[in-house]
């Protein structure tokens, strides 16, 4: 049985994933089509080496004062920026993903906002690199049990603990999935 891949669709990578770019990765397609899809992962934040993450305005020349962390997005394009947010009313040229959240818009009128005070860390989530697939490939790779899909809500964005994510979201769906939400990193088969 095929699950619905759409934009907005969360993929959670299945618990014992070996690929260490998505090991327990929540990630939040953006963009599916006959192309292929894009998303990002939005619960690994970029750590520096004392382990507090990278804030946006340490990565970004010319970027006012602001206390949001950077997240991993996947594996792709890691020397571009990109953003989720709540603003799409205020930030010409976003695209609403799902009801609530918004990709990317206008990068200098974004900067102006954050100055202003009018975009806030809660408001926003900031991205270095992407997740990404050809056209079939996720579908391949979903039907081959890496992935499993589940429903966007906006609190898992703006909310929720990064370092939880994957575990609620798993527990959310219920049934067997709640078993697997609980289920150590370092199983052992013995």
């Amino acid at each position: 049985m095929s699950q619905e891949i759409k934009n907005g669709t969360i993929l959670l990578a299945e618990p014992f994933m070996l690929d260490q770019n998505f090991k327990r990765t929540t990630v939040l397609l953006v963009e599916h089509n006959a192309e292929g899809s894009m998303g990002f992962i939005i619960n690994r934040p970029v750590s520096r080496k004392r382990s507090s993450p990278m804030r946006i305005d340490e990565l970004v020349k010319d970027f006012p004062e602001f206390n949001a962390p950077v997240y991993f997005g996947g594996p792709v394009g890691t020397d571009t920026v990109h953003y989720l947010h709540r603003k799409g009313d205020l930030l010409e040229g976003s695209e609403e993903v799902i009801k609530g959240i918004y990709w990317g818009g206008n990068f200098e009128q974004l900067k102006v906002l954050i100055d202003q005070g009018v975009i806030t860390p809660r408001d926003i989530r900031f991205f270095v690199g992407y997740s990404g697939w050809s056209d079939q490939q996720l579908q391949e790779e979903i039907d081959g049990g890496s992935w499993v899909t589940a429903k966007m809500y906006p609190n898992y964005l703006f909310k929720s603990e990064p370092d939880e994510l994957w575990a609620q979201v798993m527990q959310n769906k219920g049934n067997t999935f709640s078993v697997i939400a609980g289920m150590s990193e370092e199983a052992n088969y013995n």
